[in-house]
C-alpha cells in the first residue's frame, strides 16, 4: 500500500501532494517469483558442480590428464559464476506493484 502525504502551504493554505512512498507490509521478505528464480539459480549451481566433478583415477600412483579438461577448467566455473549471479539477482529483485494498488490512499 502506498501512503500519500499531504503538505499544506502556509501562504496559500492549499494541499500539495508529495511523492508517494511504498510501504512494505511486514511478513514474507520475498515473493513467489523470487523463490522461483532462486530455485533456478540452485539448479544452475548444481549443474556447475556436476561439470566440475570427475577426472580422477582409481590408482593413486597414476596421473590423469583428464583433470585439465575444458569442461572442468572453463565451462564448470563459468556455470558456477552464472548460478551465483542468478542467486544474487533473485535476492535483489523486487517486482513492481500494480498501478491499482499504488493509487489507493
Amino acid at each position: 500500500m502506498a501512503k500519500k502525504e499531504i503538505k499544506t502551504n502556509k501562504a496559500k493554505n492549499k494541499a500539495v501532494p508529495q511523492k508517494q512512498q511504498i510501504v512494505w507490509a511486514p511478513g514474507m521478505p520475498f515473493r513467489r517469483i523470487n523463490y522461483i528464480i532462486m530455485l533456478i539459480g540452485i539448479l544452475v549451481l548444481i549443474a556447475g558442480y556436476i561439470l566440475l566433478s570427475g577426472g580422477g583415477t582409481d590408482d593413486p600412483t597414476e596421473f590423469s590428464e583428464a583433470i585439465f579438461d575444458t569442461r572442468r577448467m572453463y565451462v564448470g566455473p563459468i556455470v558456477l559464476v552464472l548460478g551465483f549471479l542468478i542467486e544474487l539477482f533473485a535476492i535483489m529483485y523486487r517486482p513492481k506493484e500494480k498501478e491499482e494498488k499504488k493509487e489507493l490512499l
